[in-house]
């Protein structure tokens, strides 16, 4: 049975992660925020939408989103925000039985950026309020089609603004040098993460998208330190060896699909299985690339890190996206791709204003689109998500043969 025996790495190095906050100045961060910066000032970094994804896998998100609709919270905003105030409201968390931690770290420091969408700025504040500790924000442009000079300009002083913010909250003064070194850190790391990725290219492909998933843990949560650089090079030696050995999760694959958007946490399993089961590799997506930041330069460490963080994917104009997709589509030899319309997550749903109907058409590639959510798995029906993925890997079969 093919396994990635690398996983087993993964879950030391995300223990060692989670049991490192005991005793340290603790920042808390959006998953695309300035990590680089705030290790750079010696903080540990807690990133709240790890949390909600893990209370997502764990199916443990129906029984705490009622207590952040209850405190005014929408059961339609971000189930991340609701998941993960939830859990805190009622006094639980999946960190107990998987970490040993009693509660979440006490943040000393809530930093965000609003890159992704809004709902992390009034999340973010729900803590601050409660925890009556600094916030501060970076505020980026949105949907654009390219990141000019005047977007830099803008980005990067409100990353240097956080400095006397950060300096107050850790007692420490802001290092230039430091602050070069964990950006070339997280540089290193995002470059092996990408060459990671880059391994389904072959066929059969080494990892799915499911896998991807589980595997990024590191990208998001160790940007900027030597363990992500070391985990990442141990991944990719192994994958790589795999692709030298013709080994894959599938001895051939019949169709190579791509996934738009969200992974639906609560169901990475089955979802796995199911491709599996029907001789189909996910083997790229939009979600896992959001990671790969190319544009860190140690030399410039403003301009660099705010470019890098205003240019993802979900941040970008319809147009930009489209150009993306249709890079990746032929890099990977893409037979198909379904756009996951998550239902609480607006700004990372694609599908809502025609994208994937324009996609089709300018590629002649066929779309599904699949509904259901991040973590509240009300939005997802099982059997007719079963149904429409099974016809569509078939017509794709189908139309394969037919040419």
């Amino acid at each position: 049975m093919y396994q990635i025996k690398s996983t087993a790495l993964l879950k030391q190095v995300m223990r060692e992660y989670f049991q490192s906050f005991e005793g340290r100045k603790v920042a808390w961060c959006t998953s695309v925020g300035p990590a680089e910066l705030l290790r750079a000032f010696g903080f540990e970094v807690y990133f709240p939408e790890n949390h909600g994804a893990l209370i997502g896998a764990t199916r443990m998100a129906e029984r705490f989103i009622p207590a952040a609709t209850k405190a005014g919270f929408s059961g339609h905003v971000c189930s991340y925000t609701t998941s993960d105030i939830g859990a805190f409201l009622s006094g639980d968390s999946p960190l107990r039985k998987h970490y040993g931690m009693e509660e979440v770290p006490r943040p000393d420091l809530i930093v965000y950026n609003t890159n992704q969408c809004r709902e992390v700025e009034d999340w973010f504040h729900f803590y601050a309020r409660h925890f009556k500790c600094p916030i501060a924000g970076i505020h980026p442009p949105r949907h654009l089609h390219e990141v000019g000079s005047e977007e830099l300009r803008l980005v990067a002083a409100q990353f240097e603004q956080l400095i006397p913010v950060c300096e107050q909250a850790s007692g420490v003064r802001f290092d230039i040098d430091r602050y070069r070194e964990t950006l070339r850190l997280s540089q290193e790391a995002t470059g092996l993460w990408q060459q990671v990725l880059r391994t389904a290219i072959a066929s059969p492909p080494p990892l799915s998208f499911f896998d991807g998933v589980i595997h990024m843990g590191p990208i998001v949560v160790l940007r900027g330190t030597q363990q992500a650089v070391d985990y990442y090079q141990a991944l990719l030696a192994e994958l790589s060896a795999h692709v030298a050995e013709g080994k894959g999760i599938l001895k051939k694959e019949q169709s190579r699909i791509f996934w738009d958007g969200m992974p639906i946490w609560g169901k990475i399993r089955m979802l796995s299985d199911l491709f599996l089961q029907n001789n189909s590799a996910v083997v790229a997506s939009t979600y896992c690339n959001s990671w790969i930041f190319e544009d860190f330069d140690e030399q410039h460490p403003f301009e660099s890190a705010a470019l890098a963080y205003t240019r993802i994917f979900i941040n970008l104009s319809e147009d930009a996206k489209m150009k993306m997709l249709k890079k990746w589509i032929g890099e990977f030899r893409i037979d198909g791709v379904i756009f996951h319309d998550s239902k609480t997550c607006f700004h990372n749903s694609n599908s809502r204003f025609g994208m994937h109907l324009r996609l089709k058409e300018e590629t002649g590639i066929p779309v599904l689109v699949v509904e259901g959510d991040l973590c509240d798995l009300r939005f997802f029906s099982e059997g007719q998500s079963v149904t429409k993925i099974e016809t569509f890997l078939e017509q794709i079969e189908s139309r394969m043969y037919a040419h």
